[in-house]
């Protein structure tokens, strides 16, 4: 009688008793005679509002369990031809996320002013970023060397330039961005990041309420008119506030499409496919050097960077909605007619539907569409915490991404490993290439949150290491018998920057991909979008330091080295989503609960509680589908009690 008052108390997922057995403490024989026809009134009035209370199908909320197998998974041509559509915009997306590399670097440059005979004198001013030095692409100038760091050195009418982007003019030289303007270039930086950091947040809203291939579509036109009104910019305001849309609208293509790969595809090849969207956007990364060489302008290079996003306006006529997403919302007539379009484009047969999916997708047409805002992921007692893990984790892999990357590449001139702006470039290039293939064998075989967790542990050890060890390694050297020099201190600066760049990349984009499997389909554009919203304000910290002339560059180090300590603790709380299916919606959110990262072994007693127990214990309030879904005998952890 206990655990049935508390089931009762819980909401336990039965549906309430009739209304004249609640008022137990009226005797039935008096209460039968005076309130009769109301209370037959009432009891029709619920009968009729049952059907729409209704628990839907458990067959169509099982997408990857019938829906999927039923169209084929990826063995469908329709389906590969999809996936392979998400991937080709990822080179598009990457030249234009790393377009700030040649759009805005800072070059060298000198004041060139004439004498009273029209001859010309050169006198260098290098800006607070200038580091090229003799490994430019052009030979070095033999230039006077300037008095000091004062005012005087930035009185000049001309300046004279020598860019080492591949360029002959970017947006620093069009508008002479040096000097007492320098920190417009920063601005710029800014309103990119800014621009993508909005979008996410709110573009993944709105994928939730309208849908995927609205979001992309149009995100795809507005792009296209900002990102062509950029080139034709007239001053450097006018380029910070275009770029600041431009983001905001790639954000859009990069939700969505993330959102669509993920959902098209069986719990077994969701990564990989993952994995060759990065690969291709890495690929954009490495292309743009020689794009830029090419082009010589920076508007014709913004131009160029823009126009492929012309294809994908063909999306508009060959792209279908989310299918998992209609379902998911019950948007069940519209699912009914993608199903259809999928059968006659694999040229199904519809004896194939061995399991009913069709006919029952027929009986729930007159069910209204349920859609849900990310909002309501805080009444949750999972699923909230799974995300905001998720979120601490992306913003400190790319936050911390940037403190090695400054040890490595400049924060002092000595710690530099080259002055080629193009082995820089590729530098980090390559690192982040050989963290993507580090992943897919990792992931591989730890899973999802074993490999964060793993390369979060190298972040962190290559980060208080080089906090700790390169102190103490300089006080040794300053030793006269220690036969150290400051040589040592730099190269162990430079290995554990690499490993900690290495490392880093991958806990930011795996951060990414598992917030994306754990966030049920009904609020995936909401939980995305804060995870990557995230991972920008990770980045923004390089131009914010930047901008600061990196002041405060240690305690910016140091916090999120406590971050990543931090990190290690809370990743151990987050489920296992590997070869798991989707989640649909909140209440399958919840249940994806912790498991142990160590395999259960035969016969060990499990020490989480089944599923009931811990029902009765906690008085959750779970739906009946779910509570009927579940088999008494599973703990919460997904495994069988023994």
């Amino acid at each position: 009688m206990a655990i049935d008052r508390r089931r009762e108390a819980g909401g336990g997922g039965r549906p309430p008793p009739p209304p004249p057995e609640e008022n137990g403490s009226v005797p039935a024989g008096a209460a039968a005679a005076p309130s009769g026809p109301p209370a037959g009134a009432a009891a029709a009035a619920e009968i009729q509002a049952l059907p729409p209370a209704a628990a839907c199908s458990p067959l169509l909320l099982d997408y990857d369990g019938s829906v999927l197998p039923f169209l084929g998974g990826l063995g469908g041509g329709y389906q590969r031809t999809l996936v392979l559509l998400t991937w080709i915009p990822a080179l598009f997306i990457g030249f234009s996320k790393f377009s700030d590399s040649f759009l805005l670097d800072q070059p060298d440059f000198w004041c060139r002013e004439a004498d009273g005979q029209g001859n010309w004198s050169s006198s260098l001013a290098p800006g607070p970023t200038n580091h090229s030095g003799n490994g430019s692409l052009f030979p070095p100038l033999v230039l006077p060397t300037p008095a000091g760091g004062n005012a005087s050195e930035c009185e000049c009418h001309e300046w004279h330039y020598r860019i080492r982007a591949g360029l002959v003019q970017n947006v620093v030289s069009k508008w002479d961005l040096v000097c007492d303007s320098a920190w417009k270039v920063h601005i710029a930086k800014f309103s990119l990041l800014v621009g993508l950091i909005f979008g996410h947040l709110i573009t993944g809203c709105i994928a939730d309420w309208v849908g995927r291939r609205p979001v992309l579509l149009f995100s795809v036109v507005f792009i296209l008119v900002f990102g062509l009104t950029v080139a034709l910019s007239v001053n450097v305001t006018m380029f910070s506030t275009l770029r600041f849309f431009e983001g905001f609208c790639l954000a859009g293509i990069v939700l969505s499409l993330y959102a669509l790969r993920i959902e098209l595809c069986p719990p077994g090849h969701r990564f990989m496919i993952t994995m060759v969207a990065s690969f291709i956007e890495m690929a954009g990364q490495f292309l743009m050097p020689g794009l830029a060489a090419l082009c010589r302008d920076w508007q014709v290079l913004q131009a160029v960077i823009i126009c492929p996003f012309l294809l994908m306006l063909l999306y508009w006529v060959i792209f279908p909605e989310s299918l998992r997403w209609l379902m998911a919302t019950q948007q069940f007539e519209a699912s009914k007619e993608l199903i259809l379009q999928f059968t006659r484009k694999n040229r199904m047969n519809p004896e194939s539907d061995i399991k009913g999916v069709v006919p029952e997708l027929e009986k729930e047409l007159s069910r209204r569409p349920k859609k849900v805002c990310i909002v309501k992921v805080v009444g949750t007692r999972n699923l909230w915490k799974n995300i905001v893990v998720l979120c601490v984790n992306s913003l400190t892999g790319y936050g911390i991404h940037h403190c090695f990357a400054k040890s490595m590449m400049g924060h002092e001139a000595k710690m530099t490993i080259t002055h080629n702006f193009y082995a820089d470039y590729y530098t980090m290039a390559g690192i982040a290439l050989a963290s993507c293939l580090a992943m897919c064998p990792v992931v591989g075989f730890l899973g999802r949150r074993g490999g964060l967790l793993l390369f979060m542990i190298l972040t962190a050890l290559a980060s208080l290491l080089q906090l700790g060890l390169l102190n103490l390694i300089g006080k040794y050297s300053q030793l006269p018998d220690s036969g150290m020099s400051d040589s040592v201190k730099d190269k162990f600066s430079t290995a554990f920057s690499i490993v900690g760049m290495f490392s880093s990349h991958a806990v930011g984009s795996l951060s990414v991909f598992f917030c994306a499997e754990i966030t049920p389909t009904v609020i995936r554009g909401g939980g995305l979008g804060l995870v990557l919203a995230s991972a920008g304000f990770g980045r923004l910290t390089a131009p914010i330091m930047e901008l600061h002339n990196q002041k405060g560059y240690f305690l910016h180090h140091v916090i999120f080295a406590c971050c990543t300590l931090i990190c290690i603790i809370c990743i151990l709380l987050l489920p296992e989503s590997k070869n798991q299916n989707l989640p649909e919606n909140i209440p399958d959110g919840e249940h994806y609960t912790r498991q142990p990262l160590l395999p259960h072994k035969k016969g060990e007693q499990p020490l989480l509680l089944t599923n009931s127990e811990l029902k009765d214990y906690s008085g959750l309030h779970d739906s009946a589908a779910v509570s009927d879904g579940i088999s008494e005998n599973t703990t919460a952890n997904g495994m069988k009690s023994m």
